[in-house]
């Protein structure tokens, strides 16, 4: 059975020979590489591909390396929760060329990643033992299967499930899908004869420098040398070299670089080594890292340090995932996420469960992340010590000069194989920490999924460093953002506190070439995400990039007094605040269609040292009063938004007033009418009924017809309602329904007046006395949600709002589409349906258009209640909270969220119900709103 690819597409399309290390001098016998695949992006290489069973098995085709041969049409797809996993293997084949100038050379085949079990064959002979383990590099010696004159036959057979059980524990049990294939690059790799196996680099943040260097062999009459180079400028700034060695297989040579700037992510300054093998005067190898000058300390029950300052991490866990491609992800791919997660103003980030693609580590380092990278084990049991010796070895070795990467985690909630501890500081010589994620170890402990102010002698109550690796985990609308503001508050007031790593980035929605390319989350277990599938923006992407901003201004509430400052701390770690950029705009708006009226100016920045207080002073035209909001935005010292805050400056009474000019319509061109159960107001073309026996609003009517607004307004309460009394009043021919409200056991409940203006607005004023504990409060109106266009929003926006988490939103002029998004399940945002904040006005958008403007502060607007998601039983769903009955409400207290393991309570003071102190002298809730139907 022949099936080999034509050797010309290896030949004339990917055979081509690369320098594996680019660098400023052309260096003899540096380490070469030919590709066999592709690197994970478009750029795939089809291979001859034959699978065992499922889809489009038993016959041999073509499929494109690296993937996942699920997403190519191929075997059966699993999560990791399922039983009786499909077990299909697939068996590749391709061909390839060897340059005759590697004549001399010992040939690696390397393979970034397979999953799992591999068998390789070259040109017919065994390459080695089988590789188990998915996301690890290996490599096999090839140079006496291979020839440089004809062509090459390459098998590779990869078992999607492992013979081995405990790798089968460690990867393919575990929480996340589990797909099978050769989902990473393949290559071929030249050395010489004699070489550098690979090297370690221990650079410290003064410019201390240590360099272990491994052979593949002893050898005699040999050493070291080291060039050092700033990687962006090329300069060089140092070179050292080792002493002479005799039959020794490790070199080690130090240095002291002068003036050297360290790395961190808020400047992540990069260098580069090249590192040459020299013997009796004759450079045998030279090979280049990259890496950067950085100190990172963990000083036992005081924190962690880098560069001898105190770091908090603000970092979130992330899978190596696409919904087309699977674990199969480009370069542009990572680097998409790393910005996204930048720009969250996180500065850290947790590979989970398993070491990342090769280029997102890459990416950490000259972007500026630190990392946690992982060792796979979803829980126990985890790998044997056989193989994760192997696996351990295999991962250190690829990432050990990474300057991102700050600690190594040997598994996770109890996969620790405590044999391997040792491993890990034996293998590397910056001797990094090694994490127990879900355990105290290391001195960090890092338990996951703890509650606010929580532990017995431990994490918020106790005296060790902690770190909680999982926290506040997502699922569909609720955790991340939703209790943050109150832990991050409190972790910042615990000097022991080191931060915390939010669960997780991205939504695991695959596409199902089974199932009409479905995008699919395993219901509730792989839909985590901050971000969905394809990266769209959910609500607490904004509520996180708020909160954990290194710009921080405290609150304020800005009144005709207002100096024109507001008082920030920066919360940098070593960023001055001169070195960002400050501006602000002022907006009036003209208009709910979106009429604004803009000016911006800038801010000059103060210089405020890390961890200091200090003022922004701004410089106001004079008429910035007559402005109803005040933007301030900061900027880091590389352009990017940290965030954008919103100021009030009118009210939203005086706001209504001016956009309506109620006040200037005639009381007396309302005509008043009634009949045994109906109040009935008419003027400028608008009609109102209002019940006599229970005082709500019966009917709208205009010259279009009916607006179906009506059964409201109704007290929203736990507690039975009665009306109390309806009465019409008459002043001057203007008339009035005044109706009250008790609660059946007694005491007053709420009251409200209906009032029609000259220009057809009806006019609404409710008054009522919270109880202490409540949920939610406020009033509510039914409205069909049939037909509905949209909304064009004036308040806090564009994305919705829960009690405990209100930040991240900014208050103006919103256009939302109607959308029936529901969160991890339709991905369709800003979801258009649940509460808004600081609500000062809205018109709705349908067959039946009508406006309504609010007059007190801090309301928040009920608009429709979203769709609980089908795929997941709402009994154990704590993401969903409760909305008030009706589809339209006008709130003084709003509900919080919980997250995928905890009601909302556990959070923190936001997330509890509401307090309020009934027998006191604070005021009612009082509020009036317009309502505008012509």
């Amino acid at each position: 059975m022949k099936n080999w690819i034509d050797g010309k597409r290896i030949r004339h399309g990917v055979a081509i020979v690369i320098c594996c290390i680019v660098s400023m001098t052309l260096y003899a016998q540096e380490t070469q590489k030919i590709m066999l695949s592709g690197d994970g992006g478009e750029n795939s290489v089809l291979w001859d591909f034959y699978c065992t069973a499922g889809r489009n098995s038993g016959a041999w085709t073509k499929i494109k390396v690296p993937s996942c041969w699920e997403l190519e049409g191929f075997g059966e797809y699993n999560y990791g929760h399922d039983q009786n996993k499909a077990a299909e293997k697939g068996i590749y084949r391709t061909t390839f060329e060897v340059p005759k100038t590697w004549k001399g050379r010992r040939v690696f085949l390397v393979f970034d990643g397979s999953m799992t079990d591999t068998k390789v064959t070259v040109n017919g002979k065994s390459a080695g033992d089988v590789h188990q383990g998915s996301f690890y590099r290996f490599k096999r010696e090839i140079t006496d299967l291979i020839s440089s004159s004809t062509l090459n036959k390459l098998e590779v057979e990869v078992s999607k499930m492992s013979s081995n059980a405990s790798v089968n524990s460690a990867e393919r049990d575990a929480d996340f899908w589990v797909f099978g294939g050769i989902f990473r690059p393949v290559y071929l790799e030249a050395v010489p004869e004699t070489h550098m196996e690979y090297s370690g680099i221990d650079a410290k943040a003064d410019g201390k420098i240590d360099v272990e260097v491994f052979l593949d062999r002893e050898i005699k009459h040999a050493k070291v040398k080291a060039e050092i180079f700033e990687l962006i400028s090329g300069k060089k700034v140092g070179d050292f070299s080792s002493d002479p060695i005799n039959n020794a297989k490790k070199i080690r040579l130090q240095s002291v670089i002068p003036n050297v700037r360290a790395w961190s992510t808020e400047s992540p300054i990069l260098y580069k080594a090249v590192i040459t093998l020299v013997q009796n005067d004759k450079d045998l190898h030279t090979i280049t890292e990259r890496f950067g000058f950085r100190t990172v300390e963990v000083r036992e029950r005081d924190g962690i340090y880098v560069n001898n300052k105190k770091i908090r991490f603000k970092g979130v866990n992330r899978h190596c995932f696409w919904p087309t491609t699977g674990r199969t992800v480009s370069r542009e791919q990572s680097l998409a996420d790393i910005l996204l997660i930048k720009e969250m103003n996180m500065n850290a980030v947790r590979m989970s469960h398993y070491p990342p693609d090769k280029h997102f580590l890459e990416l950490c380092d000259s972007l500026g992340l630190y990392v946690i990278n992982e060792l796979c084990a979803w829980q126990s049991p985890p790998y044997d010590t056989k193989v994760g010796t192997i696996l351990v070895n295999e991962m250190v070795k690829r990432d050990i000069n990474h300057p991102s990467i700050v600690f190594w985690a040997n598994g996770n909630e109890g996969g620790f194989n405590f044999d391997l501890d040792t491993l890990f500081s034996h293998l590397d010589i910056q001797k990094r920490s090694v994490l127990h994620p879900f355990g105290l170890f290391g001195n960090v402990n890092t338990v996951h999924y703890i509650t606010y102010n929580s532990g017995i002698k431990d994490m918020f109550n106790g005296r060790d460093i902690f770190m909680p690796t999982e926290l506040i985990h997502g699922l569909y609308d609720g955790g991340h953002g939703a209790g943050l503001d109150d832990y991050w508050n409190l972790m910042l007031s615990n000097p022991l506190s080191a931060g915390m790593f939010l669960w997780d980035f991205a939504d695991q929605g695959v596409v199902r070439t089974d199932k009409n390319g479905i995008l699919d989350t395993d219901r509730d277990h792989g839909a985590d995400g901050i971000v969905g599938p394809y990266r769209e923006k959910e609500g607490s992407f904004f509520t996180i990039k708020e909160v954990w901003s290194p710009i921080f201004l405290e609150k304020k509430f800005i009144t005709s007094a207002w100096n024109s400052e507001f008082r920030v701390e920066n919360r940098y770690d070593f960023t001055n605040t001169n070195q960002c950029t400050f501006s602000y705009a002022l907006s009036r708006i003209n208009s709910i269609e979106g009429d604004v009226d803009t000016i911006k100016g800038k801010i000059d920045a103060p210089e405020i040292q890390p961890g200091n207080h200090g003022l922004l002073k701004l410089k106001l035209p004079q008429n910035w009063r007559t402005f109803d909001i005040l933007y301030v935005t900061a900027k880091d010292p590389n352009g990017s938004e940290l965030f954008t805050w919103s100021y009030e400056i009118s009210s939203p009474a005086s706001f209504a007033d001016r956009i309506l000019k109620n006040m200037a319509s005639d009381p007396n061109s309302v005509e008043f009418s009634e009949d045994d159960s109906l109040y009935m107001f008419k003027a400028s073309g608008v009609s109102a009924k209002i019940s006599k026996a229970t005082g709500l609003l019966i009917e709208v009517r205009t010259e279009g017809g009916e607006i179906p607004l009506n059964g409201g307004p109704i007290f929203i309460t736990d507690q039975d309602l009665q009306c109390k009394s309806v009465k019409l009043l008459e002043t001057d021919g203007s008339f009035r329904v005044d109706v009250s409200y008790d609660y059946k056991k007694g005491g007053k409940a709420y009251q409200f007046s209906w009032k029609m203006n000259g220009n057809g607005i009806l006019q609404l004023d409710y008054d009522y006395r919270p109880r202490d504990g409540m949920e939610m409060a406020g009033i509510t109106f039914h409205f069909p949600e049939v037909d509905i266009e949209g909304a064009a929003l004036i308040a806090n926006g564009p994305y919705r709002v829960y009690n405990n988490r209100m930040k991240g939103g900014s208050l103006g002029v919103w256009e939302k589409e109607y959308n029936d998004a529901i969160t991890g399940e339709v991905w369709e945002y800003p979801e258009f349906k649940g509460y808004y904040s600081l609500f000062y006005g809205m018109k709705l958008r349908c067959a039946t258009p009508f406006e309504v403007y609010s007059t007190s502060e801090d309301v928040t607007l009920h608009l429709f209640t979203p769709k609980i998601q089908p795929l997941y039983d709402k009994n154990k769903n704590y993401t969903v909270p409760n909305y008030p009955i009706g589809n339209i409400s006008f709130m003084d207290a709003i509900p919080s969220v919980g997250t995928k393991f905890g009601r909302a309570e556990e959070l923190g003071p936001q997330s509890q119900r509401h307090r309020f102190k009934s027998f006191s002298g604070s005021p009612n809730m009082k509020n009036r709103l317009f309502f505008k139907f012509n």
